[in-house]
C-alpha cells in the first residue's frame, strides 16, 4: 500500500506523474487508445470523437468555473465562435487545419475576455446571466451577418494532411483526441503553477486573494480567456467532424450541457470534467441501445425519449444529491477501497 512519496527535488515534486503506477496505467490508456480505431465500428468511432469534443470543452469550462469559482452559461457561443471561425478560413482562405484551429481559438478567447469584463462587478447568478446574454448575442451575429451564412450556416470543406481529405470519423480520430489530449495535460499542468493557484485562491476567496496581491480583473479575464480559448479549439474541432455550422449549432441547451457535465464530474478537477463529459455524452447513447432492445420497442417510440430524458435527469439529480463532488470523487474512493481493502479487520 502507497502511505507516500518522497521527494528530494522541486523538478520530482512538480511531476504530473510522480509514480511508476501511474506511468504504467498512462502507457495502458495511450495503447488502447491508439488500437481502439482499428477495432471500433464506425458508430464508435464517431462518439468517441463526440466525447473528445465535449470532454474538451469541458475541460475548459472547469478551468472557469471549477477552479475559478465564475459561474458560465456562455460556453456553446464560444465554441460557435471558434467554429464559425475556422469554417471560414478552411472554406474562403483555405489555410491549414492546424492553423484555423488555432485561429479558432484565439477569436473565441478575444470574446472570452469581452464578455469577462463584468466578472470583477457580478458574480453567482448574475455573472450567469450576463453570459447568456452573451450567447444570445452570438447567436444574433451568427444568423444576421453575411459573412457567416446567415440561418443557412455554412458548409465546412474536410480537413486535409499532407493530400489526404479528413473526411472519416476514424481520420478525423486521429486529429480529435490528440489535441483533447494535449488540452488536457495543457490544463493538468496549468495547475501546478503560479497562474493556476492564483485562480484557486480566487475560487476559494476573492477577497483574500486581492488582499495576498493577485489582481483579480487580470486574473478572471485571464480565466475567461484560457476557458474559451479551450472552447474555441473544441468548436472548430466540431465543425471539421459535422462539416456544416449553423445558428442552430450552439443553442443555449449545449451550455447547460457543459455546466452539467462538470457538476456530474467533479468541479475543481480534470478527472471530473472528463468523466462528466463521458457521462453526460455516453448515458443518453446507452439508454437508447437498452430502450432499442426491448420487444415491441417501435410500437412505444413516442415514448422512448422522454422516458430516456427523464431517466437521463434522475441520474443527474441522484448525483447531485448523494455525491455533491462528482464521478471523481466516486473513483477516489474506489481508489481508496482497493488500496486498503487486505488490511481491513
Amino acid at each position: 500500500m502507497r502511505i507516500g512519496t518522497l521527494k528530494e527535488t522541486y523538478i520530482a515534486d512538480a511531476a504530473l506523474f510522480d509514480s511508476r503506477t501511474q506511468k504504467a496505467w498512462l502507457a495502458v490508456a495511450a495503447a488502447l487508445l491508439v488500437l481502439f480505431p482499428f477495432m471500433a465500428s464506425d458508430y464508435w468511432l464517431y462518439l468517441a470523437c463526440l466525447v473528445s469534443i465535449n470532454v474538451a470543452s469541458s475541460a475548459g469550462l472547469n478551468i472557469l468555473t471549477g477552479y475559478t469559482g465564475l459561474v458560465s452559461l456562455g460556453q456553446a457561443a464560444f465554441m460557435g465562435l471558434g467554429a464559425y471561425t475556422v469554417a471560414i478560413l478552411q472554406a474562403k482562405v483555405g489555410t491549414p487545419f492546424l492553423l484555423n484551429i488555432l485561429a479558432g481559438g484565439v477569436v473565441a478567447m478575444l470574446g472570452g475576455i469581452v464578455v469577462g469584463v463584468p466578472s470583477l462587478r457580478v458574480k453567482g447568478l448574475y455573472l450567469a446571466i450576463a453570459t447568456i446574454a452573451a450567447s444570445f448575442i452570438a447567436h444574433f451575429l451568427f444568423a444576421n451577418l453575411q459573412f457567416t451564412g446567415g440561418t443557412g450556416g455554412l458548409s465546412v470543406p474536410p480537413a486535409s494532411l499532407f493530400g489526404m481529405p479528413l473526411d472519416t470519423s476514424f481520420r478525423l480520430y486521429w486529429l480529435i483526441v490528440p489535441v483533447t489530449i494535449l488540452m488536457l495535460l495543457g490544463a493538468a499542468n496549468l495547475f501546478r503553477t503560479r497562474i493556476g493557484r492564483a485562480f484557486i485562491a480566487i475560487r476559494d476567496r476573492d477577497i483574500s486573494a486581492e488582499v495576498l496581491g493577485i489582481p483579480l480583473l487580470r486574473y478572471k479575464l485571464l480565466s475567461f480567456g484560457l476557458s474559451s480559448f479551450y472552447a474555441g479549439v473544441a468548436g472548430g474541432l466540431w465543425a471539421y467532424f459535422f462539416r456544416v455550422v449553423t445558428p442552430e449549432s450552439f443553442p443555449l441547451l449545449m451550455s447547460i450541457f457543459f455546466l452539467a457535465a462538470i457538476i456530474v464530474g467533479g468541479m475543481g478537477s480534470i478527472l471530473g470534467g472528463i468523466l462528466g463529459a463521458v457521462f453526460m455524452t455516453m448515458v443518453p447513447e446507452l439508454l437508447k441501445l437498452v430502450f432499442d432492445l426491448l420487444p415491441n420497442s417501435t410500437e412505444y417510440t413516442v415514448f422512448l425519449s422522454p422516458v430516456r430524458t427523464i431517466i437521463f435527469g434522475l441520474l443527474i439529480i441522484g448525483f447531485l444529491v448523494f455525491e455533491p463532488h462528482g464521478l471523481a470523487e466516486v473513483w477516489r474512493r474506489i481508489r481508496r477501497f482497493f488500496h486498503l481493502w487486505p488490511f481491513r479487520n
